[in-house]
């Protein structure tokens, strides 16, 4: 089966999650597992700068978006959580065309502050790297 922006691979869905944010870089598509949220998404125009590759501004949001909700996957009864602090280091840029995906990993609880890291691939290979710590909020 061919892979198009309303065909994404096998096990991805239409992401859960919108927000005035990304409802422009729509149709963004999500995977649930056991302890992680993988987020992906078809590169298109509206997803990349002047010069044709997917904007970083974009690979920094949607990281940060699959890195947090992993995080509350792995809590009961959370208000939320809040970026403290987003690292990325970008090793090659994405195009138009290819399939992106954010994935991320649960590295700790440290009571209110979670800590995660994860990958950003294009058609599989490695295009940044993200590290993030998050203050849990409580819920009201």
């Amino acid at each position: 089966m061919t892979e198009t922006p309303a065909n994404p691979p096998e096990g991805f869905e239409p992401h859960f999650r919108k927000s005035p944010l990304t409802a422009p870089w729509e149709p963004l598509f999500s995977k649930v597992t056991d302890d992680a949220v993988i987020i992906g998404l078809r590169a298109a125009a509206q997803h990349c700068n002047a010069r044709g590759s997917v904007h970083g501004g974009l690979i920094s949001a949607l990281a940060d978006n699959a890195m947090g909700l992993s995080c509350a996957r792995r809590r009961d009864h959370v208000g939320g959580l809040v970026t403290i602090t987003l690292n990325m280091d970008f090793l090659q840029p994405a195009q138009i065309g290819q399939w992106l995906e954010f994935r991320a990993n649960y590295v700790r609880n440290g009571g209110k502050i979670d800590v995660a890291q994860g990958q950003v691939t294009a058609d599989g290979e490695p295009c940044a790297l993200v590290a993030a710590t998050f203050r849990v909020l409580s819920k009201r």
